[in-house]
């Protein structure tokens, strides 16, 4: 039987991805770990791999196709097999001889009788299923082979239109049901734009001037001279929504503080020659720095700064473990690799992780779990001189720290002005989550360390 491959979902917003170039074409053999073709996600390119051996029999989308998550973009099989598939208008990959294809309609969901064989289901529509007691048997399921997602299980319970916060937020401001917009994102959930549509729809022209004439009448823009109109990049345009949807969802305050970087100099001076010979990786703030934020998010009164809102918000989702995402700046956006089971790493451990995700990023092969399940972050802009800001918090963290610049500042220690190398901390907290007392509390702590750092070695 055909394998169907799909385009994977890898991230929680992510609704499309681009092929940029497939790496084996039909006819060719195929084996487990096979590099299959070079895709672009929201945020990065990255390689995706088979998961079987076989033959790959028929490419559904090309190069420079944009296919929804979850579409069926290519066939593996056995030598001479045929399969069902769906015509697609997306760029032609070249053609190599293979065995003929039959095509058929679309296939639509059918529900898998009770009793019958293994359900075929998502974790996720599993969990949901078995909260809402639903049988899986009677889901339809629109993945994969007739795979069961979260969104199958809602909409077979009824539940109320599939919509982003966002679009929620405008619909209830502007009295407009969500029952009666149309809803353009992935499985037809419901998006801003979608919502301002309707708006736009809805209201009235003037008596004067018909549509028709309003459209006519419409004057061509000139652009000024020296004036260029570019498309947003799929990275750009993720970051602007991610950022855009946390700045309007979270409630936000920002803790700044000073660090006196004496001792945390002397323990890097100290340790870089070592780890350099253990690793071959030369030792950074950032890794000190992370490192002691690790060591300091696992204090059992410090766990609300690890934390997720979920459930809309109704339930917070307490981490024992830290998974720290690490935003790294590249020339047309923004990634946060993440280091994940940094709690369980010593710091020559932690320096070989850290360069390993931010090396990837850089160089555009992170894959999708190297770039989800962060449950803290931190973003460093501390090498162009930034002396203070106001970092946004990467969803669905609860906080995020800002690293800014160290710089030699006159002190009063002892009763006697010295001069010291400080260094800011900014520290932005989702208020619904955590209340300032215990954002400082995190801070002191986390101050003394990187003060005290030897502790990091033990």
């Amino acid at each position: 039987m055909a394998i169907e491959i799909i385009m994977p979902k890898l991230g929680v917003d992510m609704q499309e991805g681009e092929i940029i170039e497939w790496k084996k074409q039909e006819g060719d053999v195929v084996n487990e770990g096979d590099v299959l073709l070079e895709m672009m996600s929201d945020k990065t390119s990255m390689e995706l791999e088979a998961e079987d051996s076989g033959v790959l029999l028929k490419i559904v989308h090309g190069n420079g196709a944009m296919v929804p998550v979850t579409e069926i973009i290519a066939y593996l099989g056995a030598e001479g097999e045929t399969v069902d598939v769906v015509t697609s208008s997306a760029p032609e990959v070249a053609p190599v001889e293979t065995a003929p294809v039959a095509v058929a309609a679309a296939p639509v969901p059918v529900a898998k009788p009770q009793g019958g064989g293994k359900v075929r289901a998502t974790p996720a529509a599993r969990k949901l299923a078995k909260d809402l007691e639903i049988d899986l048997g009677l889901v339809p399921g629109t993945g994969a082979n007739g795979r069961i997602h979260k969104s199958d299980v809602e909409d077979f319970k009824g539940a109320a239109p599939k919509a982003t916060p966002l679009a929620r937020r405008i619909a209830a401001d502007k009295g407009i049901n969500l029952e009666d917009v149309l809803g353009t994102g992935v499985n037809g959930k419901i998006l801003k734009e979608d919502v301002l549509a309707m708006l736009a729809a809805n209201q009235p022209v003037a008596a004067e001037q018909t549509p028709a004439k309003a459209v006519a009448e419409k004057p061509t823009k000139e652009l000024p001279e020296g004036v260029e109109i570019i498309k947003m990049s799929p990275m750009r345009k993720a970051i602007s929504k991610g950022m855009v949807n946390s700045y309007l969802t979270a409630p936000t305050f920002t803790l700044n503080y000073d660090i006196d970087m004496t001792n945390l100099m002397a323990l890097r001076k100290q340790v870089l020659e070592p780890i350099m010979n253990k690793t071959g990786l030369k030792v950074t703030f950032t890794d000190l720095i992370g490192l002691a934020v690790t060591r300091t998010l696992m204090k059992e009164e410090h766990r609300y700064m690890n934390a997720s809102l979920i459930n809309d918000a109704q339930e917070i989702e307490l981490h024992k473990f830290v998974n720290l995402g690490i935003a790294v700046g590249l020339d047309d956006g923004l990634v946060v690799p993440v280091v994940h089971g940094a709690d369980k790493m010593s710091l020559s451990e932690f320096v070989v992780a850290s360069k390993d995700v931010i090396k990837k990023a850089q160089s555009g092969k992170l894959k999708g779990a190297e770039m989800s399940g962060s449950t803290f972050s931190i973003t460093n802009l501390g090498m162009f001189g930034t002396k203070t800001f106001n970092p946004i918090i990467n969803q669905p963290n609860s906080a995020i720290l800002g690293v800014a610049s160290t710089v030699q500042t006159p002190v009063v220690i002892d009763g006697e002005i010295k001069i010291r190398p400080i260094m800011a901390l900014c520290l932005t907290i989702d208020h619904r989550i955590i209340d300032g007392m215990n954002g400082a509390k995190f801070m002191v702590d986390l101050k003394n360390l990187l003060e005290n750092p030897l502790e990091l070695l033990i």
